[in-house]
């Protein structure tokens, strides 16, 4: 992981951490901030704090900034761009029908980035912690699924575009010391024929003269509660994927069931196993969370393996999050010591 340094069988987290009570409330995946101007600036930087300390408390190796001044996954973003109005919004049909349905912003005209979205986000964050940071973006093609377009009329020209903005913002990241960049990218499990079309050459154009490490985060579908999320297995996205330039796979198992032999597509990369459940259920064991680590541990070398929930914690409270987060790293204490 070039000049990332991690124990065998690290921790981490996704991305979100749950915000405290007095800087948002919280509607279903939307913040709507109790603050404005320099009392919201002021709330979000001691929310920042207050997640980078839970996170180090537990005891988790790579950290996030628990993604406290984002009001939704996609939003944070597009804000910093033109050619998308966050204003205007229309209803839309998204990840193929099993997301639902969603008023999404239009894209109105060509899409570029204008400013930065998350640079201002890691420098407050690696400026609060001596542990290293992993920043989270949206992905080419989930934005393109979760927006609604009325000008390209090609999703292929969209996303490419949208990679663009992306790598700029990537590339503003890397300069300013970012450890390891996520791409999210949960439109990819509902779409392999999109990812193969075009998404895979989209991914690359978003690490177009990047060196740290990366990962896409494959999302097998939480927050809903669905027992099949997706009609395809990993194996196949896998495939695809491998072509590509991506560092490293961030995939769920602690939901999916997925039987850990899928890892072998992963090859030499890192893989980010998602082990515990990231929603509002009690901790799982130690146990229980140690046999799932140990049988992907029959495929993937420990020093690849870094240990996380299966998505972001935002949905939960603050004192489950915090126990899961032990979780992982009580079990990586324990899986460590039979290597």
């Amino acid at each position: 992981m070039n000049d990332l340094t991690l124990p065998p069988i690290a921790t981490t987290t996704v991305g979100s951490f749950p915000r405290p009570s007095w800087l948002g409330d919280l509607d279903r995946v939307i913040v709507t901030f109790q603050h404005e101007g320099q009392q919201l600036r002021e709330a979000q930087n001691d929310a920042t704090m207050v997640s980078l300390f839970e996170q180090e408390h537990a005891g988790l190796d790579l950290l996030t900034d628990g993604e406290q001044r984002r009001t939704s996954f996609i939003d944070h973003i597009l804000a910093s761009w033109s050619g998308i109005d966050l204003g205007q919004r229309k209803l839309k049909t998204i990840r193929r029908g099993r997301g639902a349905q969603m008023m999404v912003p239009c894209v109105i005209d060509k899409v570029e980035r204008r400013n930065t979205a998350v640079l201002e986000d890691l420098i407050f964050a690696k400026a609060h912690t001596n542990r290293p940071i992993k920043m989270a973006v949206p992905g080419p093609m989930t934005v393109v699924d979760t927006t609604y377009d009325e000008v390209y009329g090609d999703e292929e020209a969209l996303a490419m575009d949208v990679a663009a903005a992306l790598n700029l913002e990537i590339l503003d990241l890397q300069r300013a010391g970012c450890d390891v960049v996520q791409i999210d990218e949960p439109a990819m499990t509902r779409y392999h024929e999109k990812t193969a079309d075009y998404g895979a050459r989209a991914l690359d154009r978003c690490l177009e003269g990047v060196n740290i490490p990366t990962i896409v985060h494959l999302c097998y579908g939480y927050p809903l509660n669905q027992t099949l999320q997706h009609e395809y297995e990993y194996p196949e996205l896998l495939e695809i994927l491998m072509d590509t330039k991506i560092g490293g796979f961030s995939l769920e198992f602690a939901r999916s069931d997925y039987d850990p032999s899928i890892l072998r597509g992963c090859g030499d990369r890192l893989v980010m196993f998602g082990c515990v459940d990231p929603s509002d259920s009690p901790p799982e064991s130690v146990d229980l969370v140690a046999g799932r680590v140990r049988a992907a541990l029959e495929y993937v070398d420990p020093a690849r393996m870094v240990l996380a929930p299966d998505c972001g914690l935002m949905m939960v409270s603050r004192e489950l999050a915090q126990a899961k987060a032990r979780l992982l790293v009580d079990v990586a204490q324990q899986v460590r010591k039979s290597i």
